[in-house]
């Protein structure tokens, strides 16, 4: 039986022939309140339970941006797919400084667990896309328990790649584009350790996409990824890395690059229809 529902809906939007709600609840592994947006398309709504796809949107960004950018919810009210996204970050934490810039902090929680004080109280966006946000969705609204995808965007990317190779069982198909595919080697990367983790280098085993296939951590399905050779941050996303981890680790992916796309959430529409249909083959 269904325990008490914690969300309080703050907006409610037909959409593609379903419904957008965004929503609040307090979460338990931030100790704060979390938002998130869950696209339910009409099966659900007619009391049909049907799988999901988490999104995790990058930096900078909230629970509404993928699903308002991406052009997703079209795609996956086709397949008959519910999609869930996530803030990218706690909110409201108070922790000195975690507005300063755009990579740390407010917007900025890396689907990580922080380990060093002050961050550490609420920044643990890796516990609460893992394990808090899928089973609380699952038990309150029409959506499979435990027949669930995940993709996401840059940060969000990244986030998709390790949840799905950590614990390759929850997780029946994963996507993702332009992801940080090695965040320990770089920039943004640095500052997460120096931060988050307090200097600790070898927190990031169990975050790093590369790092986890390097230690054998793979997925049973094909990773699907795409990449703009045009864009902006490329040198920091090291997708060689990746396809060279993968290969490494006997982990199936299809990397496919493209001439003249950025990293915007144009390049995102782009392919988006492709990733729907990816999720759908492994989970209808």
């Amino acid at each position: 039986m269904m325990g008490r529902n914690p969300f309080t809906l703050i907006e409610r939007h037909p959409c593609c022939g379903g419904e957008v709600h965004f929503l609040s609840h307090q979460s338990q592994e931030l100790g704060l309140p979390a938002r998130v947006s869950i696209f339910l398309p009409a099966k659900a709504l007619a009391g049909d339970r049907v799988p999901a796809i988490h999104v995790l949107a990058g930096l900078t960004c909230t629970q509404e941006t993928f699903l308002i950018k991406s052009n997703a919810i079209r795609h996956a009210a086709d397949h008959g797919l519910a999609l869930v996204a996530p803030d990218t970050s706690p909110r409201g934490a108070d922790v000195a400084g975690e507005d300063d810039a755009y990579d740390l902090g407010t917007g900025a929680g890396y689907y990580v667990d922080a380990t060093t004080d002050p961050w550490a109280a609420h920044y643990r966006m890796g516990s609460y896309v893992r394990r808090e946000l899928p089973a609380l969705v699952e038990e309150h609204f029409p959506i499979m328990a435990g027949r669930r995808g995940i993709m996401g965007h840059s940060m969000g990317g990244m986030g998709a790649l390790a949840v799905a190779l950590g614990d390759a069982g929850a997780w029946q198909t994963v996507s993702a584009f332009a992801p940080i595919s090695s965040p320990s080697q770089v920039d943004w990367g640095h500052k997460v350790t120096d931060a988050y983790f307090g200097g600790h280098e070898a927190e990031w085993a169990q975050y790093d996409p590369c790092l986890l296939l390097e230690a054998g951590m793979t997925h049973p399905g094909t990773l699907l990824v795409d990449q703009g050779l045009d864009d902006e941050f490329l040198s920091r996303l090291q997708p060689e890395r990746l396809e060279q981890a993968a290969k490494a680790a006997g982990q199936s992916l299809t990397l496919r690059r493209h001439e003249g796309y950025d990293h915007s959430y144009w390049f995102v529409q782009s392919f988006i229809q492709d990733h729907l249909k990816h999720h759908a083959e492994g989970l209808l």
